[in-house]
């Protein structure tokens, strides 16, 4: 049975997980998206924007403390910017 996971604690994970979202001026989202079926990390910074899909069971992962390598992956590109 999945995890029932709330807006505002996957936002407090992500940004616990990735303190550089902040650091660098990273604006992120988090929404889950019904058509997706997957949470929706959007993060932006000057004029870029991209949005980071997560499934339940990355969602899951990221709660538990682990980090979310594909997510990792595009913050790293948005700290670049």
């Amino acid at each position: 049975m999945p995890v029932m996971i709330k807006k505002s604690e996957l936002w407090h994970k992500i940004q616990s997980l990735y303190p550089e979202i902040g650091q660098r001026g990273i604006t992120l989202t988090v929404d889950f998206d019904k058509r997706q079926n997957a949470w929706a990390a959007g993060l932006e910074n000057y004029s870029h924007e991209l949005k980071h899909f997560l499934k339940n069971t990355a969602a899951d992962g990221c709660m538990a403390g682990k980090h979310c390598v594909a997510l990792g992956l595009e913050i790293a590109q948005r700290v670049k910017i």
